[in-house]
C-alpha cells in the first residue's frame, strides 16, 4: 500500500545516505524502520512472562509470603 508522508529535508538526506550505504532503496529502509518500531513498541495482548516462575521453587508461594511477613512482627 502506498502512503504519503512529510519528512524534513535533513532526515531525507540521512535516509538517502544510510540507504546507499546499506545498498537498499529508501522505501525499503523506511519499511524496515516501521517494522522495527512496531516490533519494539507493540505490546502483546497477554503478558505471560511471569507465568510458571515459581514452579521450580521448593516452598509454596503462600508459605513464602507468610514467612517473610512474619519477619515484620
Amino acid at each position: 500500500m502506498r502512503t504519503i508522508i512529510e519528512i524534513p529535508d535533513f532526515q531525507l538526506e540521512q535516509l538517502a545516505r544510510f540507504a546507499a550505504e546499506s545498498n537498499i532503496s529508501r522505501a525499503e529502509l523506511i519499511r524496515r524502520a516501521v517494522a522495527d518500531y512496531l516490533q519494539r513498541y507493540t505490546t502483546p495482548k497477554e503478558d505471560n512472562a511471569a507465568f510458571g516462575l515459581w514452579a521450580s521453587k521448593a516452598e509454596d508461594g503462600l508459605a513464602y509470603q507468610e514467612r517473610l511477613r512474619g519477619e515484620w512482627d
